[in-house]
């Protein structure tokens, strides 16, 4: 049997086989509540045998959503049809997952078929937007305002509470997000925080509203429920998040009690220069992996069965998400199966298929 089509236990959870599909925003909610095409999209995926399935950005509060686009988990309605969701996810034997986010300063713009542009609240979008610090993430966007403690702490209560109304919905997984330039990836970065408070500065301050957030929400992850944990392992910007600080950040989330990191990168700073290759976040994860001592995935061009193989036969990350390679084809992992000469995660209903 490959590798990639072994099981994998993380805590007392274990998955299927060691593919998974990451979050990846949709952009098409209203007010926050999922719909069919969210249903039928995670459906499929979950259908196509992977081990477990994330749902996209999922807004711990409505100034948090990316766009006007986007899922929401700020109030209880909006768990009905998640409820929906995950049970099917389930049915398929894939974990259920949610990623619960705020994106801060890149808050408020529309979808990014349409431009992406910035949203004010004169057009769809809405006004004041919030950060760490008062700097915009472009000369297009807003301005966002500074945080006080006490709404840092209004958030972290919040990211708690999600993740209650997300277990309750029947998530298995539940990861925050602190990568791709949003909120909590903004306070880690000394090139978006500029706080004089005990929540800027040193890393140790930098970290500390994602510690304080991880903190809050272990203590209600269920029995035989994950957290995950995603974090941008560096900035691909002079001055910014390092690889070494992203370590160190993994340390102590492990302390803190995540399960997991899904490692990433970039998404900072507009002007990031990224290598983009096949497999190019590799070697962030196998740094994270082994300097942390922590189970991570890797991301990022990742499309092939034989490349995702390689990668953990080398044992350089534990499991591979499997991302844009599965909306081009929602069933990869049947198809990666299939070249590996493993016996497929295939649905009853379309065995006479194969």
């Amino acid at each position: 049997m490959s590798v990639l089509f072994s099981t994998f236990t993380i805590n007392k959870v274990t998955l299927r086989n060691r593919i998974i599909i990451p979050p990846m925003c949709q952009y098409s909610a209203r007010e926050g509540l999922a719909n069919s095409w969210h249903l039928v999209h995670y459906g499929s995926l979950a259908a196509g045998g992977a081990a477990a399935v994330i749902l996209e950005a999922t807004a711990v509060e409505p100034e948090g959503r990316i766009s006007p686009y986007d899922l929401g988990i700020w109030n209880d309605g909006q768990t009905e049809k998640l409820k929906e969701i995950f049970a099917f996810i389930t049915s398929q034997g894939a974990l259920p997952g949610i990623q619960l986010a705020h994106a801060g300063r890149k808050a408020s713009t529309d979808r990014p078929w349409t431009g992406g542009k910035p949203a004010g609240a004169d057009n769809n979008g809405w006004s004041p937007i919030y950060a760490p610090s008062a700097v915009a993430f472009s000369g297009e966007h807003q301005t966002p305002h500074e945080l006080t403690p006490e709404q840092i702490q209004d958030l972290v209560e919040k990211f708690k509470q999600s993740a209650i109304r997300a277990q309750k919905a029947g998530a298995r997984i539940i990861e925050i997000h602190a990568a791709h330039g949003y909120l909590l990836h903004q306070f880690l970065s000394p090139l978006s925080n500029k706080r004089q408070d005990e929540y800027g500065g040193s890393l140790e301050n930098r970290m500390r509203f994602l510690k304080e957030v991880v903190t809050a929400v272990r203590p209600v992850i269920e029995e035989f429920n994950l957290l995950f944990v995603r974090i941008s392992a560096t900035d691909w910007a002079e001055g910014g998040y390092t690889p070494e600080e992203a370590v160190e950040t993994a340390k102590m989330l492990k302390t803190a009690g995540a399960d997991f990191i899904d490692c990433s990168t970039g998404g900072l700073v507009p002007h990031a220069k990224i290598p983009a290759a096949p497999g190019f976040q590799v070697p962030f994860a196998t740094q994270i992996k082994y300097g942390a001592d922590i189970p991570v995935s890797a991301v990022g061009i990742i499309t092939g069965a034989h490349q995702a193989e390689t990668i953990l036969r080398k044992c350089e990350a534990d499991i591979v998400m499997i991302g844009r390679a599965s909306l081009r084809n929602h069933q990869w992992a049947i198809d990666a199966a299939g070249e590996l000469g493993d016996e497929a995660p295939i649905p009853p209903q379309y065995a006479r298929a194969y």
